[in-house]
């Protein structure tokens, strides 16, 4: 699996937070699922192009 997030991203928004290494891999993981939902509603609907209300 690629990664779909920027860690140096992720680490100033929770600049506040520590950040364990495997929440990293639980985010990209989130972040895919998230994706493939997506496409699956866009495809549902008859269309190729993914838009925000499919989120």
């Amino acid at each position: 699996m690629s990664d779909l997030i920027v860690k140096a991203a992720v680490k100033d928004a929770l600049s506040d937070q520590n950040v364990s290494a495997d929440f990293y891999d639980a985010l990209n993981e989130e972040v895919s699922e998230l994706l493939e939902d997506a496409a699956q509603r866009a495809d549902a609907n008859d269309r190729k192009t993914v838009q925000p209300r499919d989120l």
